[in-house]
Formats: C-alpha cells, structure tokens, sequence
C-alpha cells in the first residue's frame, strides 16, 4: 500500500537521485507523490508497517518452528480428492539436484536438457499409467485438467457445444468447470446418479435429446464417494453421436483398476497428487492430461519428445505446442503456456522409486485398510453404508449419532476422522499410511 514516503532511498535500489529526478522530469511531475495525486487519501496508507526487526539465520528458523508448532498434527483419515500417501523421503533431495535446475520454461533445448528429459519420462509414466496413446506435459492442478478436457472436447467437436458431466464427479472440479464453460460459451448437463453411480440409461437419453450436440461426457473414476464404477458400454454410447469419452482419475488407484484406456476413453485427466505429493495445505499439486494419438493438435499445453543431436547422441526437445498459445491466442483450444514442473517432476521420480509392483502394493494396501475399517464401523452398530456399491480406499457412512462430536472428539484424541459431507453423513478414505494400530484407535474412541 502507498503511505505518501515516496521519495526514501533503499540500498536494493539501483536509481541515484539524480536518476529519478531524470525520469520525472521527463514524465512531467515534480516529485514521486504527484504520480499518486489520482489516489484518495482515504485509501492511502498513513501508519507504520507492522515489520519485525531484522533476524539472524537461526533467529528466523527458530521463529518458524514456534510457528510450526502452533499447527496440530493429525492422523488423517480424510480424502476428497487429496491424500495422505507416502513420500520415499529421497525425493526432496532429488528435486534439487543442479541437472533439473535448467531453465523454467525449456524453449531452448541446449540449456533445458534436465528439464526436457524428466517431462519426457513424466509423460512416457503417465501414458502408460492411464493406458493412453499420449501424455502432455502436465497442467496445473486436476480440477482445471478437467475444464481443459471440456474445452478440448468442444473444440474438437467443431459445432457440438454441449458436455455432459456426471453427478457423481467431485464438486470442487464441477466449479471449476462450471467457470470454464460459462466464460466459454459451453453448454453443461448433468447425467443423474443412481445409488451412487451414473446412470446409463440417462445418459443415453441426455444423448438422444441432444442428437449431434453432444461434444463429450465426463465422469470420474472412482467417483467422489470412492465408488468404483462399472462403465461398460458408456464409450460406445458416446462414439456413435460422435462425442468424446473422457475420465477423470485418481492417478495412484490406476495400478490395480482398469484404465481409461481400456474403458475406451478419449482423453483422461486427473490430479497427481496421489502419486506421493504431501498434502500441504492444499498444494501446489499437478494436473494430468492424456488422450488418443488422433487428438494430439487438440491437446493444450506442451509435448516432449526424443531425438538425436548431430554427433547421434540422445536428446530432447519440444515436439509440438499449439502455435496458436503464442501467435493467435484468441483462437487457441486453450492459453496454458506453462505446467507445474517441478510438481511432473515429483511423480515421476516417485513412480521410477515405487515402480510397477509399488505402486500395485501401496493401492492394495490403502484397499484392505479401508474395507477392515469400515467392517469394523458397520460391526459397531452405529454406522451404515449410504451406497451398497464396491468401492475402493474411501466410503460414505451414516452415523446415528451427533456426527459433528463425534469429529471433535476424534480430533482431541488427534485424529481426522473424514470430511462431513451431509448432516449425518461421514466420508472415509485410508492409504497405505494408516496401520492397523490407527485404526484400531479410530474405533475404540467410537
């Protein structure tokens, strides 16, 4: 905020007085403060600025812990879209190693070969992960992955305009791509659930209603109450009105559950932060995009690929990115010119460490303490499934009693028992963090 004191010199300034004096009397104005003569006083800053002296080193560090300290740390039993996975702790480390330190944005391959590379490998995982033809260069996070599919679709779809997304994708993404849509002129429907699942039957009629309208349909897998669902015969139903089949998954539950690309999908979109990403308040995560070879112009953001240099050795470079991002930006699929990299870089060292049988084993493991526990809280009488539905590491339970004290008290003892996401109702996810003795803890407050 301005406070009227303009006209001090600080050290980190490289203008002299006379420089200053130079550049205002070229602009016409007397001192500085006549550049904020428009500004009224009313929202002027007169105060002091509440800073704290200068600190040393170690005076800054400890004043950090005592902050840290003032945060609870709790054993995470919730989900909704951000989990509590395990991070091999040599991650960290790995991150910071000078051969990834390049350029932030890798348009010149010279100098960027560390950041070239690991995008490559990113998207080689990724690929393979989803079962896809393709992978870009990672998005932002999984809810704006998912708007960018809806705006890929309709583009792809030339004068289809309308989307149809299912009612049990997570509500934090259907925002954001309400957002999307309605600065893009794109028209959203919504395919009803039935127990839980998307019901097909609607979706064949939504589709027969907007006979040659429709430029795709979204769903998620597992959906957002953790169900795994059965879609057989949604891609067909799709293809023959010449729209997109597109998913939205949780990238860490692909290693035991069937991929989009064998559930025939066009593109697929999720976030990655289950793929070892801390939870950390909420981010920064990563945002996944892949889909079939045929879609590759279509594609926002970057593609990485791997060549030779003229002394035959390997290389990589940026294979395609949309000119129109850069030149025609008014008719571009989309205006992502950037990606979280450092967070691509992140899954991709976890999945090289976890590798296939890892990855297997992590989501199996988050699959078993799920099911003991809510046997466990079906067994104590008090707790009932909302959906009679296969699910895989979280589920929905209804709790007979006063559920916002059954929250507290969970959390005096230091555990997050779930997100509420009903009066009565209590979302439960567990990973391969939670052992048994956590669990066991969680019933025994109950």
């Amino acid at each position: 905020m301005f406070n009227g004191q303009c006209s001090m010199n600080y050290k980190f300034f490289p203008h002299t007085q006379d420089d200053l004096q130079a550049m205002m009397e070229k602009v016409g104005v007397q001192n500085l403060d006549d550049l904020f003569a428009e500004v009224p006083d009313a929202v002027r800053f007169h105060g002091e600025y509440q800073l704290p002296e200068q600190m040393s080193e170690l005076e800054v560090r400890q004043l950090f812990e005592q902050l840290g300290a003032q945060n609870q740390q709790l054993v995470c039993f919730g989900g909704a879209g951000v989990y509590d996975h395990y991070m091999p702790a040599v991650i960290p480390n790995l991150l910071s190693r000078s051969e990834y330190l390049t350029s932030y944005t890798p348009y010149q391959a010279e100098i960027s070969q560390g950041t070239l590379h690991y995008i490559f490998e990113y998207q080689s995982m990724m690929a393979e992960l989803t079962g896809m033809d393709i992978s870009n260069a990672s998005m932002y996070d999984g809810t704006t992955a998912a708007a960018e599919a809806v705006m890929m679709a309709v583009a792809a779809g030339k004068k289809q305009n309308t989307v149809l997304i299912s009612e049990t994708i997570d509500p934090k993404t259907l925002k954001v791509i309400q957002t999307y849509a309605h600065f893009h002129g794109i028209q959203l429907e919504m395919i009803q659930q039935e127990d839980g699942i998307t019901s097909l039957t609607h979706l064949q009629s939504l589709l027969s209603q907007h006979k040659g309208s429709v430029a795709g349909v979204l769903v998620q897998q597992p959906n957002y109450y953790g169900i795994v669902e059965d879609y057989t015969g949604f891609a067909d139903a799709v293809h023959e009105e010449k729209g997109l089949f597109m998913m939205d998954c949780i990238a860490a539950d692909l290693a035991v559950l069937k991929t989009p690309g064998e559930w025939g999908a066009d593109i697929a979109v999720g976030d990655g932060q289950s793929l070892g990403i801390p939870m950390q308040f909420g981010g920064p995560y990563v945002g996944y995009m892949c889909c079939t070879e045929k879609l590759i112009r279509k594609m926002p953001g970057r593609i990485v690929g791997m060549t030779s240099d003229n002394r035959g050795q390997r290389a990589f470079v940026l294979t395609l990115q949309a000119r129109e991002q850069h030149i025609r930006r008014q008719k571009a699929t989309s205006n992502i010119c950037s990606n979280q990299s450092l967070m691509a870089l992140f899954v991709t060292i976890y999945m090289s460490l976890m590798g296939k049988e890892g990855l297997r084993e992590a989501a199996q493991l988050s699959y078993a303490g799920a099911h003991y526990l809510c046997d466990r809280l079906l067994a104590s009488g008090h707790f009932t499934l909302v959906y009679q539905q296969p699910f895989f590491n979280e589920f929905v339970v209804r709790y007979d009693g006063d559920l916002d004290a059954l929250l507290q008290k969970l959390e005096a003892n230091g555990i997050f028992g779930g997100v509420k996401i009903a009066d009565d109702q209590l979302m439960i996810a567990v990973t391969e963090k939670r052992t048994k003795e956590e669990i066991d803890k969680l019933i025994s407050l109950l």
